[in-house]
């Protein structure tokens, strides 16, 4: 499949996702300015509104809990500095939560909007949708 700048960049911003050793990783691929919004699921219970600063911290606690993550790509749409991506993901967790326990997956669908500014994500917009796990 032939991709845009844009689109590859939000597979690279995955790939990074799948392998990161440090939350600083982030800054190559978010804007300094950038804002995330992720709506409410099962485990986000409200809006949540985040700057990169709390993308890192979310980061590291994320690696406490899980051991990995994969994204399996369902669809890819991009639009100008807009990029559209349905995807599967899956992480293995470090701990027990809910009836799972340390070393099941979570599956969760998941749809993204990412708006890119200066060739970063700068406006980035997460409906996740979790299997249930409790």
């Amino acid at each position: 499949m032939e991709m845009n700048p844009n689109e590859k960049f939000v597979m690279d911003f995955l790939k990074m996702l799948e392998n990161r050793k440090s939350s600083n990783e982030l800054e190559k691929f978010y804007h300094p300015d950038s804002e995330q919004t992720e709506f409410p699921n099962t485990l986000t219970k409200q809006l949540t509104v985040r700057n990169l600063q709390d993308l890192k911290l979310a980061s590291e606690k994320g690696a406490n809990i899980l051991t990995k993550e994969a994204y399996e790509i369902m669809n890819l749409y991009s639009f100008e500095n807009t990029v559209v991506l349905e995807c599967i993901w899956k992480g293995t967790l470090a701990i027990a939560l809910g009836n799972l326990k340390s070393g099941d997956q979570m599956t969760a669908y998941f749809a993204q909007i990412f708006e890119l500014k200066d060739g970063k994500i700068f406006r980035q917009r997460n409906y996740d949708c979790f299997e249930p796990f409790s």
